[in-house]
């Protein structure tokens, strides 16, 4: 062995466990994203995601409703990639994310747990999130486990406490005919709801209220077709209007109190969440805006895309002057 070799050896050891150790160590967090989409490994899972846009403006998260129902009904809102990374992804168990039955899956905390797998998976150190109905549910509790993740919060539509929107939705069944209304209480107490008198008052209420008289036809069946009514009606219930699932109980308010970060409520004008209840919660949060877009229902973004996406870009590129 020439002498010169005997020196390279340790030098080359020694390069070889930097770069070891350099590969052992955690993703490093960036918002430099990629436009594309894929799986990422949940627990109890794989779930599907989609990123629109490319860049390193802080990204914009969506949280659809449901729970269970899928994310299709939010693609206008990839209209906001021109200005920042938007991701959407489907909930573990609907749309294109593996489906699961499992009870013990149905869990906020798993949900929580869930988007923040998809933040470490994506590499993202912080995004901006907007949840939708249920997703607000969610958008809350992941706050509450991860402020640090967040840039600002969306309340599109909310269900912040279960208990109030159950009141907003019974305000609203109350312009019903009499026999529809009797029709619904006879189902809930018997727990029998193929009376037609009760699918009649269901139909009236959502177009009413929730999807509007024309849902686009193609997202319509797509978000009806791979919907999972198991984690709907495990996690709320039968109806939009009689929450009997584990959400029963849920509460935000004390979350809502805690928020320090920029925060827009938004809403139909004619949305099953009525507008009283949103300006209740958030007179709870300080700093925050209300938007109410007109002439839409709870999926404002069927009703009336344009103003639904105008509001939610001029939200964010403020946060950003």
């Amino acid at each position: 062995m020439t002498k010169r070799n005997h020196y390279l050896i340790p030098f080359a050891l020694a390069l070889l466990t930097l770069i070891l150790v350099a590969g052992c160590q955690p993703k490093e967090s960036t918002n430099t994203l990629q436009a594309g989409e894929g799986f990422a490994e949940v627990e109890g899972g794989k779930i599907w995601y989609k990123v629109s846009g490319s860049g390193d403006a802080v990204p914009l998260v969506l949280l659809h409703g449901g729970p269970g129902v899928g994310s299709i009904y939010l693609k206008p809102f990839e209209d906001l990639s021109s200005d920042r990374p938007v991701i959407r992804y489907d909930q573990l168990g609907c749309g294109k994310s593996d489906y699961i039955s499992d009870t013990t899956l149905f869990t906020v905390d798993r949900f929580v747990g869930e988007l923040e797998a998809l933040r470490n998976h994506l590499g993202i150190s912080k995004w901006h999130i907007m949840g939708h109905s249920w997703g607000t549910m969610l958008a809350a509790a992941y706050y509450e486990a991860h402020q640090d993740a967040v840039a600002s919060l969306t309340f599109a539509s909310p269900c912040l406490v279960s208990q109030d929107w159950m009141s907003s939705t019974r305000e609203l069944l109350e312009s019903f005919p009499d026999s529809l209304k009797q029709a619904i209480n006879e189902a809930e107490i018997s727990g029998d709801f193929s009376n037609p008198g009760y699918e009649t008052a269901m139909n009236m209420f959502y177009e009413n209220y929730v999807w509007g008289a024309n849902p686009p036809a193609a997202d319509f069946d797509s978000t009806i077709t791979t919907m999972n009514n198991e984690i709907y009606g495990y996690m709320w219930g039968a109806s939009e209007f009689n929450v009997t699932g584990t959400l029963e109980t849920f509460d935000a308010t004390e979350t809502l109190k805690k928020i320090n970060v920029p925060t827009l409520f938004t809403a139909g004008e004619f949305d099953e969440i009525k507008e009283s209840y949103v300006r209740k919660w958030a007179d709870m949060v300080p700093g925050s805006k209300v938007e109410i877009i007109d002439n839409a229902v709870h999926l404002t973004t069927w009703g009336n895309p344009e103003k639904t996406i105008a509001v939610q870009r001029t939200f964010l590129n403020q946060l950003e002057e």
